[in-house]
């Protein structure tokens, strides 16, 4: 009844406004059939979906509905509060159903959110905000990302799969014990964030910004690495198989760092330190030593 009641409302408004359902579903991200199915009462709109459609609309949230507290929106109910708690606002705990997997999202705001895990995977974002947000535990696969801001957010033991990177900020960020697997990371700014345990593999690291990153039992894996500057302690890390391109150590103090590669001759070093176990795999890899002194035992 009460998904009949928003669907009569979604078509009202839609009326009155002059636009089909293909031309709401066009500025949505989504199908004509899917306004369709909320229209006839089938189903309704996920969370964040409300409030783009409100917009559109130009209505408010509590238009959908006389008793809108009792269903799953409800107007001036932060996203992150209702995700992080996982019950309705009548005070009934029930988790919420919403998944914003295989969407199109330009320009969206989900700064503080929390519990996302795998609701955004095979999405396309664009210049979309998720500061601060948990975003631990989160699987992203076949995403194309570009030029979003995950500034200050825990990305902790994730999994990146398959995925495009391109100029997006990820300052100060938590990366701890994450797997970026067959993705490609590109123009991104890390600067200060922490790679403990991060695994890289497969893909390729190229033009990010690295200032102040900790670089602690990072892995990188059959990587193309280019135009990276490293710096400060490189501690218990793993080159295996990678390629490197005007890939540059300065400043950086590396220890205990194991480097098993074709060729080492996209490597730089400048005034660097390293301990003699590093030392070894780099002269056997013939790298060029200049710019490095044996750290003293």
């Amino acid at each position: 009844m009460e998904n009949k009641i928003i669907g009569n409302k979604i078509t009202e408004a839609r009326k009155k406004i002059n636009i089909s359902q293909a031309q709401l579903g066009e500025r949505l991200f989504i199908s004509p059939q899917a306004v369709g199915k909320w229209e006839r009462g089938e189903s309704f709109p996920d969370i964040i979906t409300f409030n783009r459609l409100a917009k559109i609309l130009g209505v408010d949230l509590n238009y959908f509905s006389e008793d809108f507290a009792s269903i799953t929106i409800v107007s001036e109910i932060k996203v992150e509060e209702l995700a992080s708690e996982n019950q309705t606002p009548n005070k009934t705990k029930k988790k919420l159903l919403w998944d914003m997997s295989r969407g199109n999202w330009v320009d969206a705001d989900f700064s503080g959110l929390k519990n996302l895990q795998e609701k955004f995977s095979s999405s396309n974002m664009k210049n979309c905000k998720f500061v601060a947000s948990d975003l631990s535990g989160i699987l992203l696969k076949s995403n194309n990302v570009d030029s979003c801001d995950f500034s200050s957010s825990d990305i902790s033991k994730s999994q990146i799969q398959n995925s495009n990177f391109v100029n997006n900020v990820f300052k100060d960020c938590s990366l701890n014990e994450t797997e970026f697997s067959g993705s490609h990371v590109y123009g991104c700014d890390f600067t200060a964030s922490n790679f403990t345990g991060v695994v890289i593999k497969s893909g390729g690291f190229e033009k990010n910004i690295i200032a102040n990153a900790v670089w602690k039992s990072t892995s990188f894996n059959a990587m193309y690495l280019a135009d990276i500057v490293f710096e400060g302690g490189i501690e218990d890390c793993y080159f295996e198989n990678c390629a490197f391109k005007r890939v540059t150590f300065q400043n950086a103090v590396l220890t205990n760092t194991f480097f098993k590669c074709r060729s080492l001759k996209g490597l730089k070093f400048i005034d660097c330190q390293v301990d003699r176990l590093t030392y070894e795999f780099l002269k056997n890899g013939k790298a060029d030593l200049s710019g490095i002194n044996l750290l003293n035992d």
